[in-house]
């Protein structure tokens, strides 16, 4: 009996706003979005971690909604704006104050899990400006880090959220989605 060849996936046409600069593409419909950010983007600070959703290491923010990038088709992403860990820091380098505070706070050891901590307290910290240690706990509970035992992290979104404070008003929801995009920042991959 001979057997058929399987048919190829068709191509979609995406067009997403990556870190402040928009991409059209055409991707097959099921690559997952956390393949399109690393591999055709080359955000390759977001990493990928267990591939089923559990440990939340490819945490990216989708319009102002946090989502674990392993979870969603890049088809999904279409009409989107899409933030990693990379768009944080601001256009002169400096870093987000959440970055900063993971560096001083020694809230990482290996890494791997950063990105999508930094990423889920971010959420956190524009719903919440001023968080107990509880809510940081809670909010990060799908999380998973195999290195520091957590204290460090916690640590870290508190002295994070302090900072925002004291520089005024917390980031708004969506915050980063109104970005102006400088003249040629405008990618077609």
């Amino acid at each position: 009996m001979a057997t058929t060849p399987m048919p190829r996936a068709s191509s979609a046409r995406i067009h997403v706003n990556v870190d402040g600069v928009d991409h059209l593409d055409e991707v097959e419909p099921r690559l997952l979005l956390i393949h399109y950010l690393r591999d055709r983007l080359g955000r390759t600070g977001t990493p990928i971690g267990c591939d089923t959703g559990n440990c939340g290491a490819c945490t990216v923010d989708l319009d102002g909604v946090t989502v674990k990038s392993c979870q969603l088709l890049a088809v999904q992403a279409d009409g989107c704006r899409v933030t990693t860990i990379q768009g944080l820091a601001g256009q002169d380098g400096a870093w987000h104050p959440l970055q900063k505070a993971f560096h001083e706070q020694h809230a990482l050891q290996c890494g791997y899990c950063t990105p999508g901590m930094i990423m889920a307290a971010r959420d956190l910290l524009r719903e919440t400006p001023d968080p107990t240690p509880e809510q940081v706990r809670d909010a990060l509970e799908g999380n998973l880090c195999r290195c520091t035992g957590y204290q460090n992290i916690v640590r870290a979104v508190l002295a994070a959220a302090a900072e925002l404070r004291r520089q005024g008003a917390p980031e708004p929801r969506g915050a980063g989605a109104d970005l102006p995009r400088a003249s040629g920042q405008e990618a077609v991959t």
